[in-house]
């Protein structure tokens, strides 16, 4: 029950992280390759809050609160940094930019004895759990599709769609891919926090360039430009690494073979992902499922 405990929550805080891409990559159709170093930002800085500075009369809710929100401000600054300079460039260019930026934030805490350098950051309270982690998930979630509904998430849309197109008709493109991007590496801070006080250990091999493609495959997988796809995505590569891991000694040893098979297998059949651009819609399913249209009003 523990290790499925652990699963949920770790699930909930890649929910964070895949929805937060997929406004970057999905929804604003810019290419990052460096979501792992925002998640990083945030989990030491949220981290170092929790170790050095957060006093001890405030209940364990409150400094989460903190910690997040520090997190969430870092990554953003780093989204700034970052952004500002390499959303000038596109397509591969854009995700080369973004990976070395990922490489050189675990290179730097790789070199910082003050949040523990290679031995790793350790003595970190166990503030999350699984309330507040899809607290947060909640949030992040709702935040995100209500920027989606308005008019800077119309533009940000208009911008994947055709960028030229979007420019010529006034829209100020580097301004929404900015705020796109800032608001995508926030949220994966707001995550790394999270991860940090849940796991109570943090190691800079832990953020590698590897974990910015689980994550990017998470959001293929789901769909691009879908926040449903982005979570369903998230649960799955998640849990069926390990559910493989239990299916007998044979299955155990080729489980990674056979999810990198099952992967395959699935893009070939929904090369969209599952929900392609579309969000999950309760009435539409009822309506699909009972064989009846709905009525419009």
């Amino acid at each position: 029950m523990e290790y499925f405990s652990h699963l949920l929550l770790n699930s909930g805080i890649f929910i964070i992280l895949s929805v937060s891409l997929n406004l970057i990559n999905g929804i604003c159709g810019q290419f990052s390759l460096g979501h792992a170093g925002f998640w990083a930002v945030g989990a030491y800085t949220g981290a170092a809050y929790g170790v050095y500075l957060a006093p001890d009369f405030l209940p364990d809710f409150v400094n989460l609160f903190i910690s997040c929100g520090i997190g969430f401000l870092t990554a953003a600054l780093a989204g700034v940094l970052i952004g500002v300079p390499c959303l000038r460039l596109r397509g591969d260019y854009l995700a080369i930019a973004t990976l070395g930026f990922g490489e050189i934030i675990r290179i730097i805490i790789m070199n910082m004895d003050t949040v523990g350098g290679p031995r790793g950051f350790t003595n970190i309270p166990l503030w999350s759990n699984l309330f507040w982690v899809y607290a947060w998930v909640a949030i992040t979630i709702l935040v995100i599709a209500n920027i989606l509904r308005g008019t800077h998430g119309r533009a940000i849309i208009s911008i994947r769609e055709d960028e030229i197109a979007a420019d010529s008709m006034g829209i100020y493109t580097f301004k929404y891919k900015t705020m796109a991007f800032v608001l995508g590496a926030g949220f994966a801070g707001l995550a790394g926090s999270l991860f940090a006080h849940a796991n109570q250990f943090l190691h800079p091999n832990g953020f590698t360039f590897m974990w910015s493609v689980i994550i990017l495959l998470m959001i293929i997988l789901g769909g691009l430009g879908s926040i449903t796809g982005s979570i369903v995505g998230a649960v799955i590569l998640t849990f069926l690494p390990e559910m493989l891991r239990f299916m007998g000694e044979t299955i155990s040893e080729w489980r990674m073979v056979i999810y990198a098979v099952l992967l395959i297998l699935l893009m070939l059949m929904k090369p969209t992902g599952i929900f392609g651009k579309h969000e999950f819609n309760v009435l539409s399913f009822l309506a699909k499922f009972t064989g009846k249209k709905k009525e419009i009003i």
